[in-house]
């Protein structure tokens, strides 16, 4: 729940030409329901793709204060991000909940960012691979492998995302293993090697390219870094491909 409208401008005028000449990776922006196009506007022309942060799982209705896939698509927006941790923790969504909006955005048209992760007592109670294997059969595990052969998975440890606490490289890479395994038994082989797998976890400038050499890590789901443009274009342009 940041930037204006103003500061939004103002963030694309400076992130734009920071990265004009990337094409080593994907970029995609989800600024706040207001923003969205706005930041589609500001964004035209580039190659950066704008997504919305949450999505309702009816086309309409009597839902006050959602926003259907189609509002979405009309301001602008190409992909939504679906359970990210903040949405599970605050506001209580389920497993359950994630199914329904994925099948939704997928038909809608959005391609969905589907995030899962455990928390800090998950972890410190050795829950971690049970939390990420019931997270993903409960939530996009309910999509036929078509559909989820067209979603994005986003690990977020949530115990290392503002506390201090550190999930180096190897964690990530270990823990995004783990979810290609649940991917193959829930789906095939073929769905776990294809499935790009981002890694949310207070991802910055200077720990980008130690994350990005692990093997199963396929981007970067970037939070409070992303808010100021040169600190965003630097983990842009630090990308270390493989």
């Amino acid at each position: 729940m940041c930037k204006t409208l103003a500061e939004t401008r103002a963030f694309f005028a400076a992130f734009n030409p920071l990265v004009d000449n990337c094409t080593h990776c994907d970029i995609i922006v989800a600024p706040p329901f207001t923003a969205i196009s706005t930041a589609a506007e500001a964004a035209k022309g580039t190659h950066i793709a704008i997504a919305g942060q949450n999505v309702f799982w009816s086309k309409e209705g009597a839902y006050t204060g959602e926003t259907s896939t189609r509002m979405l698509l009309e301001a602008g927006c190409r992909f939504v991000l679906i359970g990210h941790s903040e949405r599970r923790k605050i506001f209580h969504e389920t497993d359950d909940n994630v199914a329904k909006k994925s099948l939704t955005a997928l038909e809608g048209g959005l391609t969905p960012i589907v995030c899962i992760g455990e928390s800090g007592e998950d972890r410190d109670a050795g829950l971690t691979e049970e939390v990420l294997q019931r997270q993903i059969q409960g939530g996009p595990g309910a999509l036929t492998p078509e559909e989820f052969s067209r979603i994005l998975l986003a690990y977020e440890p949530v115990w290392a995302i503002g506390t201090g606490r550190v999930a180096t490289p190897e964690i990530a890479a270990e823990a995004h293993r783990f979810i290609r395994h649940c991917v193959a038994e829930q789906f095939s082989g073929d769905h776990a090697l294809a499935v790009r797998i981002l890694y949310g976890g207070s991802v910055k400038p200077d720990n980008i390219q130690g994350l990005m050499a692990q093997e199963d890590l396929d981007g970067a789901l970037v939070g409070g870094a992303s808010l100021d443009a040169k600190s965003f274009a630097c983990i842009v342009n630090d990308w270390v491909g493989r």
